[in-house]
């Protein structure tokens, strides 16, 4: 699949978010749908939890404080926002950032799941413990954070959320390593 078939089934997954046959119960309740933008051929795919109030009233992934900070550690290993894939596992924000019910996960994630299978990338960054423990629920974020895992033919990094750098300080080191290790992934998987 090429870059324009590829882009063409990524909106097509959008707009069936946009068209809230995804999740009523949220999606009711929010301004805007949150699918995921970025490169449709990114090597690396960034999975965040849920949309927050600055995500809800953009559209966008990670706009606020912690996207912010997220699109600072990107730059910092070389690559733009534009080179990566950010989503995350539910596509609408939940009423006053209360975390997504099982429920809703589960309404989501064929959305989450196709959008992998259409990008295909090398690595799968998860941004804090909630979308981890939907792939991975063996792991624990502060055993398991910055140890990338290959599970069924695809490699894993469990990172912190960039939020826990925001509210604690001496994360944000931890965090900044952590991710300055997907450079050497990369190079590492074939």
């Amino acid at each position: 699949m090429d870059s324009s078939q590829k882009q063409q089934k990524l909106d097509e997954i959008a707009a069936k978010i946009a068209s809230c046959e995804v999740c009523e119960n949220l999606c009711k309740n929010c301004t805007n749908p949150v699918p995921g933008e970025g490169n449709p051929n990114a090597l690396v795919l960034f999975i965040g939890e849920a949309p927050g109030a600055e995500e809800d009233r953009e559209g966008r992934p990670f706009v606020g404080s912690s996207g912010k900070f997220l699109t600072e550690m990107i730059e910092l290993i070389g690559l733009a926002r534009e080179d990566v894939f950010i989503t995350n596992i539910v596509k609408y924000r939940p009423p006053n950032n209360r975390d997504p019910f099982a429920n809703e996960i589960q309404e989501c994630l064929p959305y989450l799941l196709a959008q992998i299978k259409i990008i295909q990338p090398k690595l799968i960054v998860f941004l804090g413990r909630h979308s981890m423990n939907i792939f991975l629920p063996e792991l624990t974020i502060s055993r398991d954070h910055g140890k990338p895992v290959k599970k069924g033919g695809q490699v894993y990094l469990p990172l912190y959320h960039p939020a826990a750098a925001l509210y604690n300080n001496s994360m944000r080191e931890t965090l900044i390593n952590d991710f300055k290790k997907i450079p050497t992934i990369l190079k590492k998987i074939k």
